[in-house]
């Protein structure tokens, strides 16, 4: 995987520019993002008694990294009523996929560009 995969799910501009472009500090910041994800992850199912914890959590650790679909579904999930709960974490899922997918490649990208410097 590499930068060529970044579907648009994640602004990297955003965190380029929230971290002035340091490469240490922003890999920092998308593998704390991953560990929230990994972390958080499990408990997205409206069965979970802490699922809109888990919502509110990804929601901010969404936002911090520029993936702004995953953070507005996430806050709608946290905001929702308990009937419908399970369709609207299902999106959050899915959009946390297509974010972690783009944060692999823009870490893949970043590795290989260590190479080359």
């Amino acid at each position: 995987m590499a930068l060529r995969d970044v579907t648009g799910a994640v602004d990297f501009g955003h965190l380029e520019a929230y971290t002035l472009n340091d490469t240490v500090v922003m890999e920092e910041v998308l593998r704390i993002f991953q560990q929230q994800c990994d972390l958080w992850t499990p408990l997205l199912s409206a069965d979970h008694p802490g699922w809109r914890d888990a919502a509110h959590t990804i929601k901010g650790a969404a936002a911090g990294v520029g993936a702004g679909i995953l953070a507005a579904a996430a806050e709608l999930a946290e905001r929702g009523e308990d009937e419908g709960a399970e369709m609207r974490l299902e999106r959050v899922r899915s959009a946390l996929n297509a974010a972690q997918m783009d944060v692999a490649a823009y870490l893949h990208e970043l590795q290989l560009r260590s190479l080359k410097g």
